[in-house]
């Protein structure tokens, strides 16, 4: 068995022997430096999915979220797949794509004229 499938075992056991219930990583190995770190880690969210969540998610992604493939290969609808991509998706936290720019960048851009007074007080104004 080569190195990434006795990881992907690890962590299937780590799931299994958890039940979806949170837990804390407390050391952290980089084994190609032989540097041991030791705190609170909390695991990656997609490693916090069970395991029957993870194996359907990288199915997604292998299949390039191509959900007639995934509905091929899972033996399923359209609205199941819709609604377990749905589900898991609830409980996942988003990285903002589209954050808003910093009052920085703001005021540089007005500077070099390329926003008006206007549109860089609604900008500033704007909710985070």
């Amino acid at each position: 068995m080569d190195e990434r499938a006795e990881q992907r075992m690890d962590w299937q056991e780590l799931t299994n022997l958890t039940g979806g219930q949170p837990f804390v990583v407390e050391r952290v190995r980089l084994t190609a430096r032989g540097v041991a770190i030791e705190g609170e880690f909390e695991p990656p969210q997609l490693a916090q999915l069970s395991i029957e969540d993870q194996v359907f998610v990288t199915a997604f992604v292998r299949c390039h979220g191509s959900i007639k493939e995934m509905e091929r290969i899972f033996g399923v609808s359209y609205p199941t797949i819709k609604s377990r991509l749905n589900r898991i998706a609830q409980g996942l936290d988003f990285v903002d794509t589209d954050p808003a720019p910093s009052r920085a960048d703001v005021i540089d851009r007005l500077q070099r004229g390329e926003i008006s007074a206007q549109e860089a007080l609604r900008e500033l104004e704007a909710p985070k």
